[in-house]
């Protein structure tokens, strides 16, 4: 077995290699003057059994391409099977048609994997479950749920409420909320655009109780800011927030600066920023990706990492 980590999470990749005790592979990844991206194995890895970590975050297009070209390479040097390690999976939002003449991004992209040259692909916390529909290929589809709620039940918030920021997020507040034993409750919104977000409506009873917005992505901060703001209209006391991508641009982190949450608990499924005095609390997911990585390599079920 070898990892390799293209140049996107290096730090991630490193803890994963640490966790299965074993230094990453060296490769060599440059630009030429034009920008194109040139790669070059430099251990022998035929019929090796390898991964490549390498989440498609900020600048997602260089990463993503980084990633196919070193499948490519791992392909053309006769590796045994070439999984590829996306802790998080971008441009999983575009995940259907919702308006003509749209694609959709996400099944190119399982495309593109899947023709570089990947065998399987292990992932966590994909934006919509149906991605892993996209794919032939075997893919393991793990959850934050364990890293985030074992955090959140060790600081025994009291009176809490499980709170959904919009209907696609319900699933995954819904689950958290038996995981804590928490109540539920959900935030009806409408998109404005890609940046502005209007909540509507809530439904369940918030008020004298403290609230965690729990969702997969955070990227401009709009949902997570709505919801709050709504939560604190109806009475809710303190509000937090668990997100499994804290894919944040400096505007959502002035959002967040501005908006009723007081702090946030992530994991590093990408690369962390500076908050500018917003408290975030990141959470490791190596050693769950790391033993992910152990029992596919020894064929052995991925199912008790699901549990808590």
């Amino acid at each position: 077995m070898r990892i390799f980590s293209g140049n996107a999470h290096r730090a991630l990749a490193e803890e994963i290699a640490g966790y299965v005790e074993q230094s990453l592979g060296e490769v060599i990844i440059t630009r030429f003057p034009d920008g194109e991206v040139w790669v070059k194995i430099v251990d022998n890895i035929r019929g090796q059994d390898v991964f490549i970590v390498q989440p498609t975050c900020y600048p997602p297009n260089e990463n993503l391409m980084e990633l196919l070209i070193m499948i490519d390479a791992a392909r053309r040097a006769s590796a045994a099977r070439i999984t590829a390690v996306m802790p998080f999976y971008g441009y999983a939002r575009q995940d259907r048609k919702d308006q003509p003449r749209v694609p959709i991004t996400a099944k190119l992209v399982a495309n593109l994997l899947v023709a570089a040259g990947a065998n399987r692909l292990l992932a966590m916390d994909f934006h919509a479950q149906q991605v892993q529909g996209f794919f032939d290929i075997p893919v393991d589809h793990l959850f934050a749920a364990p890293v985030l709620v074992k955090h959140l039940r060790a600081k025994q918030i009291p009176n809490l409420v499980v709170v959904a920021p919009d209907p696609g997020g319900l699933k995954m507040a819904y689950a958290y909320s038996n995981m804590l034993e928490a109540g539920l409750a959900i935030v009806a919104k409408q998109r404005r655009s890609a940046t502005e977000v209007e909540a509507l409506n809530l439904v369940g009873d918030v008020k004298g109780c403290n609230a965690v917005l729990v969702d997969d992505l955070c990227t401009t901060g709009g949902t997570l800011c709505a919801a709050a703001n709504l939560l604190k209209e109806r009475g809710t006391q303190r509000i937090f927030a668990a997100v499994t991508h804290a894919v944040l641009t400096n505007q959502a982190i002035d959002r967040l600066r501005d908006s009723p949450i007081e702090g946030m608990v992530t994991t590093n499924s990408v690369p962390a920023k500076d908050w500018r005095g917003f408290p975030v609390e990141v959470l490791s997911v190596a050693d769950l990706l790391g033993e992910a990585i152990l029992r596919i390599h020894s064929n052995q079920s991925v199912t008790s990492l699901f549990n808590i």
